[in-house]
Parts: structure tokens; C-alpha cells; sequence
């Protein structure tokens, strides 16, 4: 490893409460995210604004959890992690605690507090929770991350019902949100606690990641390209599912768990695709799981009893779940060293997540007064299958004869270039 210090990786209690802690945020930050579609339904519903203006709240806070990726994951290279964690945790908490003592009616005092100030800190927390995992595990990363990122299914199973009891009895909204609001902060207090990065990676003298170099890393910028058609198309469901099934005819009290069982489905889905990732590649799996969710968006043509919407909320919920979280360890498998994974993930994400800006207000619009789902359910799919194209283009970019290429773990362990699972696209072999 050329005289770099090589600390033990993939165990010891370090990496372990480390992992739990990156658990704790995804629950709180993306799991909570991934509930909107319950304030969807609410502002939609008690008439706050329209579909496509309320849709500008949600998609404002999840381009901000992921494009804040950004100075998050270069605060993380400079050694900065306890810090930022901790800003994002208490900016996160506060907002929440804000979109409390809002009225679902002042759509501006929504918008800052849940759009702005909560996108804001969930942002500082999500990327180096996420990149953090790189300073501990090498062999076993993708599936380390994966099991971080199902805190996010876990969190989008106990905030649906959660907030879906309260909003709509004798709790109510400001309460509802309150009682969410404590729950966030004892968890994110356990997270600070738990959560570390290794000072010998952070402290490492390696040459600072130059922008302009990654921005002609040619397998890099097809991995952002696809990365922003795919956020524009996939986070439809996640919306959008309970108002489609209650406009459907399909029963209040049952629409009201299709989030939750949408993300219940999605726990094993960022679980078995990241162990299949391990041997089979990366890449190979993330193209099969987007072409799944865009074929899966266009069989909502033929939901209309409660039968079909839960397997529908089934089947999404795992193939976007091994989407999203295979998304990271793709990333992080074209770094060429550990320090320079956290800017790799920002500035990606924060490219791609212009897809998550626009995507949903796209959707509203195209649903308008009248509700014409065709339209947002064929948007979104053609999304989801033209990310598709940049990956291709890359295979050709590289001149493989096959699309099914495989990333080898093997390769990237004994790379010269790095310490830990990096692979340089010219370490792609074919997997025959």
C-alpha cells in the first residue's frame, strides 16, 4: 500500500456503534423524508395549496438532504465530522419542532420550515452518515451501507402510521408533528454519541480531490446523469401512492399504511441486492433494479383494489430500496482513496438531486385540478427507463462487449491506487 497506514477494517466495536448510529440518522433523516407523502395527502386534502405547490415543500427537503451533500462530505474529508453532525442535528430537530407551531394553512411557514430548515439539516447529517462507513469497513462496505440505509425503511414504516393516528384524531396536526419532533431528537442525541471517523484516515496526506478532474472522470459523470433522471422519476410512489389509492376508491384506513408497507418492503430490498453486490457488481445490479421500478410505475394503470395496491407497494418498495441504496457503495467504488469519497458523494448527489428538485412539483403539474394520473405515472416511468442510457453509454464508452460487466472486489483490494474497495473504471472486467 505504498507506506500508507492500513487500519483494521470490517469490525471492532468502533465500526459496529458507528454503523447504529449512520442507522439512527437514515431512520430520521431520509425515513422521515420518505413519509411525505402523509403531509401530501394532508395539505392536498384540507386544501393548503395545490398539488404541484405542496409537492415544492417535499422535493425542496429531499434536494436539500442530498445536494448538502456537498460541503457536508467535504467538511467530513477535512475532519470535520463530529461538527457537522452536530449542526445538522440540531438545525433538524429545530425546523421540525417549527413545522409544529405552523398552520397547515400558511403555506410559507410550511415551505421554510419543512422545505428549507429541515432539507438543510437532514442534509449535514445523511452524506457523512453515509461516507463515514468507507473509514471502516473495505470488504464488506456495500453491504455495510446497505444496512445503514434501511434505517430509512425503518423510519418510513414508524412515521406513516405514527403521524397518520395523530393527524387525524384527536391529537391533530401540531401535536402529531410535536410527538415526531422528540422521538427525532433522542435519536439523533444517540447518534452523535454513537458515531465516529477514523482521525488516521482523516488525518492522511493525500493529494486534495480536484473538481475539474472528477467532472472528466468519464464513468463518474454518467453515474450523476443517471443518478438525476432516475430522482426525477422514482420518488413518485413515495408522493404520491396513499393520495392515488385514496382517490382510487381503495379504503381510507387501508391507503393510509401503503406508505409504511412500501417501506417495510424496502428493508430487504437495501439488504439482499447490497449482498448480491458484494460478488456480482454494483453496477449490475442498480441497472436491473431502475428498469424494475420503471416497469413496476407503469402497472399502476391496473391498480384499483386494495389487492393491487399492496403488492404494488410491495414490489416498489423493494426494488427502489436497492436502488437508493446501492447508489453510495456505486459511487464510492470509483474513488481512488477513502479521503476523497465524501466530495465524490457530494458533489454527485448534489447534481443528481436536481432530478428529486424538479421531479415531484413536475408531477403535481401534470396532475393538476382534475387528477389525470396517466400523466405523472408515464413521466415518471420514462425517467426511470432513460437513466438507463447513460449506464449503457458507458459500457460502450469502455468498449465492453457485454452490458453485464462486474466489478471486481478483488481487483479494487489489491489496487495500488488506494487504500480500501476503490475501482477505477479501468479495473471493470466482464462477468461472463
Amino acid at each position: 500500500m505504498d507506506g500508507v497506514f492500513d487500519p483494521v477494517m470490517d469490525g471492532g466495536a468502533q465500526a459496529w456503534s458507528t454503523l447504529v448510529g449512520a442507522f439512527l440518522v437514515t431512520f430520521c433523516t431520509f425515513g422521515y423524508s420518505n413519509t411525505f407523502g402523509v403531509y401530501q395527502d394532508y395539505y392536498t386534502r384540507s386544501h393548503a395549496a395545490s398539488a404541484s405547490r405542496i409537492s415544492w415543500i417535499g422535493s425542496t427537503q429531499l434536494y436539500l438532504l442530498i445536494a448538502m451533500g456537498l460541503p457536508a462530505g467535504k467538511l467530513l474529508d477535512m475532519g470535520y465530522f463530529r461538527q457537522t453532525i452536530f449542526a445538522g442535528s440540531c438545525i433538524y430537530v429545530l425546523s421540525l419542532f417549527m413545522v409544529s407551531i405552523a398552520h397547515p394553512d400558511k403555506y410559507d411557514q410550511i415551505f421554510w420550515s419543512q422545505g428549507i430548515g429541515m432539507g438543510i439539516g437532514s442534509g449535514l447529517l445523511y452524506i457523512p452518515a453515509m461516507a463515514v462507513q468507507a473509514h471502516h469497513w473495505r470488504a464488506k462496505r456495500a453491504l455495510a451501507m446497505g444496512v445503514v440505509i434501511t434505517g430509512s425503511s425503518f423510519g418510513g414504516i414508524v412515521f406513516p402510521i405514527t403521524l397518520n393516528k395523530l393527524f387525524h384524531n384527536s391529537v391533530g396536526f401540531a401535536w402529531g408533528v410535536r410527538t415526531s419532533a422528540f422521538l427525532v431528537l433522542c435519536m439523533l442525541v444517540a447518534a452523535n454519541l454513537l458515531m465516529s471517523a477514523r482521525t488516521s484516515i482523516a488525518e492522511q496526506r493525500k493529494p486534495k480531490p480536484d473538481i475539474k478532474s472528477l467532472l472528466l472522470d468519464v464513468p463518474y459523470v454518467f453515474t450523476i446523469l443517471a443518478g438525476l433522471t432516475c430522482f426525477a422519476g422514482i420518488y413518485f410512489p413515495y408522493f404520491y401512492l396513499q393520495l392515488f389509492s385514496v382517490l382510487k376508491g381503495v379504503d381510507t384506513n387501508v391507503a393510509f399504511y401503503t406508505l409504511a408497507i412500501m417501506n417495510a418492503a424496502s428493508v430487504p430490498g437495501r439488504v439482499i441486492p447490497n449482498l448480491f453486490a458484494d460478488r456480482f457488481g454494483v453496477y449490475n445490479m442498480i441497472i436491473f433494479a431502475g428498469l424494475a421500478c420503471g416497469v413496476l410505475l407503469l402497472s399502476l394503470f391496473g391498480i384499483a383494489t386494495v389487492t393491487s395496491s399492496m403488492i404494488f407497494a410491495v414490489l416498489y418498495g423493494f426494488f427502489s430500496g436497492a436502488f437508493l441504496s446501492l447508489l453510495s457503495p456505486v459511487l464510492a467504488s470509483l474513488a481512488q482513496h477513502e479521503n476523497e469519497i465524501g466530495v465524490r458523494l457530494g458533489l454527485a448527489f448534489f447534481f443528481a438531486s436536481l432530478g428529486a428538485l424538479v421531479g415531484q412539483p413536475i408531477d403535481g403539474a401534470l396532475l393538476g385540478d382534475t387528477f389525470p394520473w396517466y400523466r405523472p405515472i408515464i413521466f415518471s416511468a420514462v425517467c426511470l427507463h432513460c437513466r438507463a442510457v447513460p449506464w449503457t453509454k458507458l459500457m460502450l464508452r469502455l468498449r465492453l462487449p457485454h452490458l453485464w460487466v462486474y466489478l471486481s472486489p478483488s481487483r479494487a483490494a489489491v489496487s495500488s491506487h488506494a487504500v480500501g474497495a476503490s475501482i477505477s473504471y479501468n479495473e471493470i472486467i466482464l462477468y461472463k
